[in-house]
């Protein structure tokens, strides 16, 4: 275990960068209009499909980091509390991973060439397989309204300590 109590600055940055990232695409995913079978990707979808992959990478550059620079729970907290946490950020990753993951492989079994913001082409994770692309579609759903949840719960927690508890707990991931 380590010393460090507090987030630094590289594990804020991925923390925040990673909420502006989701503040944008969730919207625009529930913004574009749908794509019908035959029917390509337009703009919207490129994009969505773009930001996913940068999210994707963002997640798991912090997940790295966090795994190469722990920072000890508050021992302030009660220990129900601490592993409370401890589970809601590991769910968290967990969520963001399977959402980007399982959109991407969505966009594979509808079979469409898809690029990183139209500057180079993404692998495709699958062959074209309309079943799948139903079923995955099914999961990437769950898996955002789950994260949305989960986002939902961690920040009401997060305002708890802050208004209810009186803690800083809140203040390990804020900016200074």
């Amino acid at each position: 275990m380590t010393d460090r109590l507090q987030y630094g600055t590289t594990a804020k940055v991925f923390h925040w960068l990673v909420l502006a990232l989701l503040l944008v695409q969730y919207p625009l995913g529930w913004l574009m209009p749908d794509i019908h079978r035959g029917e390509k990707p337009g703009v919207a979808m490129s994009f969505h499909v773009s930001l996913g992959i940068v999210i994707l990478l963002a997640i798991t550059a912090r997940l790295v980091w966090r795994l190469t620079h722990p920072v000890a729970p508050d021992k302030t907290l009660p220990r129900w509390q601490q592993m409370a946490a401890k589970a809601t950020h590991w769910l968290l990753y967990a969520l963001v991973l399977a959402t980007t993951i399982t959109g991407w492989l969505f966009a594979s079994y509808r079979g469409w060439s898809m690029s990183l913001f139209y500057l180079m082409p993404l692998p495709m994770l699958a062959s074209e397989n309309a079943a799948a692309g139903k079923a995955i579609d099914g999961w990437h759903q769950v898996m955002e309204w789950t994260l949305l949840v989960v986002i939902g719960l961690h920040v009401a927690a997060a305002l708890a300590h802050l208004f209810i508890y009186r803690s800083r707990v809140m203040q390990r991931m804020l900016p200074g």
